[in-house]
């Protein structure tokens, strides 16, 4: 039995140690960061998810007084640059920004070598966004309706290309296929940024893509805009019509973007990065220029985000599954 000498005497050194931490989470707080910071895309430069990461990290560059650098690690529709951010060292000093495959590969490949849930915690909902259907201007159809009535009358002979399976791109051209009661053939690319590049060069038909990246395209006629996916029209192009009222009845299809880092970063890290990307994104400035590329702006907070990933999860669990 330990005397009352040795119990104050341990009581002290468990007191000491519990200021200690919060000493040191502190600390951390206040020193982090002092050096530059990396951000993982898992897709080639051009797509969604680059765009979104490299309107961001100059933004939060400047809030964090460090520099930002985007790192694009593409393959197998993003799992490659996924594995590379849950290995990562969690000092808070390499980040991973994603989209919808953050959930949907896992109900798509049998084997991943990381677990989206269990390898990563959650930062900020960056934004969403509407995705925009277009075709090469070759293809010889000025509407949806007249599209779809030629892809019926022609069933596999027409393509779309997507991101890799499973990715924005490719749900939103199946999506077609559901609704339109059609058979467009999908044609996997390494990213967004390659599969609408295989749509302006006429490789295929067509292609869902980001607004923030096809629309610069479609005014300079380089590609013909078919609707955007959500149920109201975007503020960027409000002459676009949707889906739903060119010709697909209950056609819906939001893109968002997340920030995540390696499990295990620091909570306080944690908490530092969302307060800032939440300070950058919901400046005048920043916000301005999101809603100018058709993004509009979350900035969530990091509960905020882990409620959002597991609801996707389960819908996009059904959506497979149907």
């Amino acid at each position: 039995m330990l005397s009352r000498h040795s119990l104050l005497r341990h009581g002290a050194r468990v007191i000491a140690f519990a200021l200690a931490v919060c000493g040191s989470h502190a600390a951390l707080a206040q020193a982090y960061p002092n050096k530059p910071i990396r951000v993982i895309v898992p897709f080639p430069p051009g797509g969604s998810v680059d765009t979104v990461s490299r309107l961001l990290a100059p933004r939060l560059a400047d809030a964090l007084g460090q520099q930002v650098l985007v790192e694009n690690r593409s393959g197998a529709s993003g799992n490659i640059g996924m594995e590379q951010a849950a290995r990562a060292s969690a000092d808070g000093y390499t980040l991973l920004i994603n989209t919808n495959p953050l959930v949907t590969n896992g109900h798509l490949y049998s084997k991943l070598n990381y677990d989206t849930f269990n390898d990563f915690v959650p930062i900020s909902l960056l934004c969403h966004s509407q995705s925009v259907m277009v075709v090469n201007p070759k293809v010889p159809a000025r509407t949806l309706k007249e599209f779809l009535d030629l892809a019926r009358a022609k069933p596999g002979s027409l393509n779309f290309a997507t991101a890799g399976p499973a990715t924005n791109p490719h749900v939103g051209g199946e999506l077609v296929n559901y609704l339109g009661k059609t058979n467009i053939v999908a044609v996997h690319y390494k990213g967004g940024g390659p599969a609408l590049l295989a749509a302006l060069a006429g490789d295929v038909e067509m292609v869902v893509s980001g607004i923030s990246e096809a629309g610069q395209h479609v005014v300079a006629g380089k590609l013909r805009a078919l609707g955007v996916t959500g149920l109201k029209r975007s503020a960027a192009y409000p002459d676009l019509p949707t889906l739903d009222e060119a010709g697909l009845p209950g056609y819906e299809f939001v893109t968002w973007h997340a920030m995540l880092a390696p499990k295990g970063t620091p909570a306080a890290v944690i908490e530092t990065l969302a307060a800032q990307v939440q300070k950058a994104m919901r400046s005048a400035e920043g916000g301005a220029l999101f809603q100018k590329s058709g993004l509009e702006v979350i900035a969530s907070t990091p509960d905020e985000l882990a409620a959002h990933l597991k609801r996707e999860s389960t819908k996009w669990q059904r959506v497979f599954k149907e």
